[in-house]
C-alpha cells in the first residue's frame, strides 16, 4: 500500500512538472494574474490555459463574463419570472475555478472580500460567488487586455521631466491662462508608456 502511494506522488510530480513546462513561456501573464486576491498560481494557470492570453476577441469585458456564463439573465414574461434565473451552462473548469477564488477573496480584507461578504449576506452565498466571480473575470480581463507592465498602469512614471522653475514664474497673458477646469499636469502619452 505505501508503495502505491509513493507510485501515486511519483505520478502527481511529473504531471506537476510537465505542467510548469507548459506554462513558462505564460509566465508574466500567470504572475500578473497571481496578484488578484484569491488567485494563486494553479488557478492563474488554469484561468489562462480556459480563457487565452488573447483578450481582443472579447471587445469588453462583459463579453467575457457573458461567455464565460458569468453574466446575470432574466427570464421574464408577461411580469412573471421564469425558471430560477440561474446564469446558463459555460465552461466548467472556469467555473469551478473562478468559484474557489470568489471564496478565497472572501476571506480577505479587500474590495473583492467585502462584495462577497456584503452580497452573502443580502442574497446568498451562491449568489455572491457569481458576483464576486463577475469581478474576478473583469480585473482579468483588464490586466491581459491592457499590454503594459502592471506597475505602469496604477501609477504615473517617475521618469516624467519636472517643470521648469522659471516656467511656473513666466507672465502670461489673459487668453493663455488655464482655466479652472483643466488639470495642472497634462502627460502626453509617450509619458504615461
Amino acid at each position: 500500500m505505501l508503495a502505491r502511494v509513493d507510485q501515486l506522488n511519483r505520478d502527481i510530480a511529473e504531471v506537476d512538472a510537465k505542467i510548469e513546462e507548459l506554462i513558462a513561456p505564460f509566465t508574466p501573464a500567470v504572475e500578473r494574474l497571481n496578484d488578484i486576491p484569491g488567485i494563486g498560481h494553479i488557478a492563474a494557470s488554469i484561468i489562462l490555459s480556459e480563457i487565452g492570453l488573447d483578450m481582443s476577441r472579447f471587445p469588453t469585458a462583459g463579453h467575457l463574463a457573458c461567455w464565460a456564463r458569468f453574466a446575470p439573465t432574466t427570464k421574464e414574461s408577461a411580469g412573471r419570472k421564469k425558471g430560477r434565473s440561474a446564469t446558463g451552462y459555460g465552461n466548467p473548469y472556469l467555473a469551478r475555478v473562478l468559484g474557489e477564488a470568489a471564496v478565497s477573496a472572501g476571506k480577505t480584507n479587500t474590495f473583492l472580500g467585502e462584495r462577497y461578504r456584503r452580497i452573502a449576506r443580502r442574497r446568498g452565498k451562491k449568489r455572491a460567488i457569481v458576483a464576486v466571480g463577475r469581478s474576478i473575470l473583469t480585473i482579468v480581463w483588464h490586466l491581459l487586455s491592457d499590454p503594459r507592465p502592471a506597475s505602469s498602469t496604477w501609477a504615473p512614471t517617475l521618469t516624467t521631466p519636472a517643470p521648469a522653475p522659471n516656467a511656473r514664474n513666466a507672465p502670461t497673458s489673459a487668453s493663455s491662462k488655464p482655466s479652472a477646469t483643466e488639470s495642472s499636469w497634462n502627460p502626453s502619452p509617450d509619458q504615461l508608456a
